[in-house]
């Protein structure tokens, strides 16, 4: 039976790795030759015979290096989504940007609570209108809705319907006695509201007097301006009592609403934008960058996987003949081996980027910061005479 076994040495060109993803990176082809005598000497050579050619720790090497980025991205990703979700796909790749933190998806997700209080948030408001009858105090807003070709329901927001403002009504006894106040009003914009002579001669506090007055009287001496909305089926006060003349001239109630269909729908407008952490732009990494702690486990992943590789070759072939024996091979004992020791790399991996996350990091500042004051208090202090 002839294997092919490992020569003992290896000239790696460009081409020779599966993907060639760091073919043309200058420490990579350094690297990648000694890794392949250090791994098959870690599996035994030249004590043994390594059923395994150059090929085989070439790609050994890349997929140790591209699952190292693909660990250290997605830490990046998840520590930092919120920073780069609604932002376009064509952007920049993140590999080598310093991620500037922004406010931009916590105000999004805060949207609602302004939607609700109707000072912002992405649900449109609309106005809409209905005629006022005489003598017809309830109206259903649901039924004006389908007869709009408005689907799903609406939400009323806002009813205008009120009593005029009290400083409409405000008297103001020196307006036109010749006094001028108005004219010289209209120069600052107030030309439009009654009190002329309390704007420029009475405290603020008298006009708020006169104000409350009036809208007290109008409270409890008049039948006030009020209105009940119960499931979209509105009730006003009073009832209405004049005499609907035709055409446009017709009082109507002007109200705000939202259409359901807008509240419940659950998607921006995500169009070439990162929705989820597969688009966010990352590359695979730039090998000539990764320090000696990232290579170092590159170096022991790659081993693993080589290790990994030689376990099913030799299973494949069991056991070799010998004159008058055989001899039964490691299998089962290399791709063991190897898948724990795959395992323990990426945890001890993601170990370490959990210790070096924003909270972590910020958490150990601040206990630096007070073992820092606990020893800066054991430092005498220094009694000054003037």
């Amino acid at each position: 039976m002839n294997i092919p076994v490992w020569p003992g040495s290896s000239s790696f060109s460009p081409g020779n790795t599966p993907f060639g993803f760091y073919d043309n990176e200058l420490d990579f082809q350094q690297d990648i030759d000694k890794f392949s005598v250090f791994a098959s000497r870690r599996l035994g050579y030249p004590l043994v015979e390594i059923e395994l050619q150059d090929l085989n720790f070439y790609a050994a090497f890349e997929e140790a290096i591209t699952t190292y980025g693909n660990e250290v991205y997605a830490y990046k990703v998840a520590d930092n989504l919120l920073t780069y979700e609604g932002n376009p796909t064509t952007i920049q790749p993140g590999n080598e940007e310093l991620v500037e933190p922004n406010f931009a998806n916590i105000v999004r997700l805060s949207n609602q609570y302004g939607e609700e209080a109707g000072v912002g948030g992405n649900v449109t408001y609309y106005s809409g209108s209905l005629k006022l009858s005489p003598n017809q105090q309830a109206y259903n807003l649901n039924a004006w809705a389908k007869d709009n070709n408005i689907e799903g329901g609406i939400e009323i927001k806002r009813i205008y319907y009120e009593a005029p403002p009290a400083i409409n009504r405000y008297f103001d006894p020196y307006v036109g006695s010749g006094t001028g106040m108005m004219q010289m009003l209209d120069s600052f914009g107030w030309g439009g509201y009654s009190p002329a002579i309390n704007f420029m001669m009475m405290p603020i506090s008298y006009d708020m007097q006169t104000i409350q007055a009036i809208e007290f009287n109008d409270q409890i001496r008049k039948s006030q301006y009020t209105f009940e909305l119960i499931n979209n089926k509105l009730r006003i006060f009073p009832i209405p009592f004049y005499n609907d003349m035709g055409g446009d001239n017709v009082h109507r109630l002007w109200f705000q609403y939202i259409k359901e269909s807008d509240r419940q729908n659950p998607y921006a407008d995500g169009t070439n934008k990162v929705t989820n952490v597969a688009e966010v732009p990352f590359q695979n990494p730039n090998y000539n960058q990764i320090n000696s702690i990232g290579r170092q486990w590159i170096f022991e992943y790659a081993l693993a996987i080589a290790k990994e590789m030689l376990g099913y070759i030799r299973g494949k072939y069991g056991q070799i003949p010998i004159p008058d024996s055989s001899v039964t091979l490691n299998q089962s004992d290399l791709i063991s081996a190897a898948t724990a020791e795959k395992n323990a790399l990426i945890e001890r991996l993601r170990g370490y980027f959990d210790e070096t996350s924003k909270d972590k990091l910020l958490e150990r500042r601040s206990l630096e910061g007070d073992y820092l004051q606990k020893e800066l208090n054991k430092v005498p202090y220094t009694i000054y005479i003037a």
